[in-house]
């Protein structure tokens, strides 16, 4: 029986991940493969070596560790490192994929006056403009600013971008990608909330994403080098953020289908 194990963060348990885990490791099962549950913390110091990791974690630098030894990592170290910091997807698919408009800050070394590049920021953006600390998940650290004041409160020493804002309707497609298909879609719209992830109110409901979704979704994948991933699209034709481990709890009772198997039988394609 082929050996996985499913890599996640030790310091980051509750019970919406461990319903994601245990889904993830009876999907396998089903397929055949022993899925073993493992966090960041234990790889460290494990001796094992399975046949693949599954990463669900954003462990750069354990996912590297793993790959330098030879092991199989799904999604790959550099995957994860791009879409886990905004500023990296956004260079990653600049002139490739049409993104908001956006402007990464200037790196400083601790929290430093930014008025100067604010202002001028907001010249070319105009406000309404988005606020994204570079590292998050769940639509968290994402903030509507519409003065210098509003980008100047959100402002610590953490790095960060400033994008226009698209008026969507408070709307998102996000599309779930594995291999070279769009396996599965849902709309999300939240009515009292700019952010339509579920996890900060919005409500889902199935899609069936047009061509140039589909494509956009894809192609965006491939660029990553992502062997699965999660895209969110606004208004058809603009990409928003891409993820390299969605949690694809939300779209499977939305929609009805099953990321898992989707994933794993990609995997076993790749061994």
């Amino acid at each position: 029986m082929m050996t996985g194990f499913l890599v996640v963060n030790h310091y980051l348990r509750n019970e919406k991940f461990d319903i994601l885990h245990n889904h993830l490791k009876k999907s396998a099962q089903n397929l055949g493969i022993n899925l073993i549950i493992k966090t960041n913390e234990q790889m460290l110091f494990e001796e094992n070596i399975p046949d693949f990791v599954l990463f669900w974690d954003k462990d750069v630098n354990l996912a590297k560790h793993l790959e330098n030894k030879g092991i199989k990592v799904f999604n790959s170290s550099k995957s994860i490192a791009l879409c886990d910091d905004k500023a990296k997807t956004y260079l990653a698919l600049e002139g490739k994929i049409k993104q908001p408009k956006t402007i990464i800050a200037p790196l400083s070394f601790f929290k430093c006056d930014y008025t100067d590049f604010s202002e001028k920021s907001a010249k070319l953006l105009s406000f309404p403009l988005v606020f994204k600390e570079c590292y998050g998940s769940f639509g968290e650290q994402v903030y509507l600013c519409k003065s210098v004041d509003d980008i100047l409160s959100h402002i610590t020493s953490k790095p960060f971008l400033l994008q226009e804002y698209i008026e969507c309707n408070n709307e998102d497609v996000r599309i779930e990608v594995v291999g070279n298909r769009a396996v599965s879609a849902m709309k999300r719209r939240n009515d009292n909330d700019f952010r339509s992830n579920i996890t900060n109110g919005g409500k889902a409901q199935p899609y069936t994403p047009t061509k140039e979704e589909c494509d956009i979704a894809i192609n965006a994948c491939k660029a990553l080098g992502l062997t699965f991933g999660g895209v969110d699209i606004m208004n058809g034709d603009t990409l928003c953020e891409v993820n390299s481990n969605a949690h694809i709890i939300n779209i499977m009772q939305t929609t009805g289908t099953d990321i898992a198997p989707y994933i794993f039988r990609e995997i076993q394609s790749k061994l």
